[in-house]
């Protein structure tokens, strides 16, 4: 038994050796790809930006549902890997969207600032959905505008913006 171990052994060896695969140390490939991605994602903040969380099972078809599955905020395993929503969900708002334009429309005040996460938030979630739904728009080339019932319009803003990279 011991002979046929140490014949098979000697085999397997060979046969690997022989493969041309050299083995090689750990190779450095750099940071994970980040930016904007194709599909249904939902843009969450946490303590070293926006990460994207893939929406799996489930039939989401317009750009108001969308914002509604935001402002709901991410699932009881996803809090505990730290991510949140900032957004409130508002009250009275329309969201609209053709080719690569987004509009968000408030009936009150838009409660966050141009550059923070709450709107990199919204504007990567709303991008991205419009691009699954226009499938020749790409989604870097969409534009997201926040238009509020008081105060100045935010915008038009692309995803790259709030994205570190």
């Amino acid at each position: 038994m011991r002979r046929v171990r140490g014949v098979v052994l000697t085999v397997l060896g060979a046969a690997l050796a022989g493969c041309g695969v050299q083995p090689t140390g750990v190779i450095e490939a750099g940071e994970p790809a980040s930016g904007l991605t194709r599909g249904m994602r939902l843009y969450f903040a946490s303590g070293t930006g926006l990460r994207a969380v893939p929406l799996l099972d489930q039939d989401v078809r317009s750009l108001d549902s969308v914002m509604k599955l935001l402002a709901q905020g991410p699932s009881a395993a996803e809090r505990r890997e730290g991510l949140t929503t900032l957004l409130h969900a508002p009250s009275g708002y329309s969201v609209t969207g053709d080719g690569t334009g987004v509009t968000v429309k408030l009936e009150g005040p838009y409660w966050a600032d141009a550059r923070d996460q709450v709107t990199g938030q919204l504007v990567c979630t709303l991008a991205g959905f419009q691009s699954v739904r226009e499938a020749e728009v790409r989604p870097d080339d969409v534009e997201v505008t926040i238009r509020p019932g008081e105060g100045p319009v935010l915008g038009p803003l692309r995803c790259a913006e709030f994205l570190g990279g």
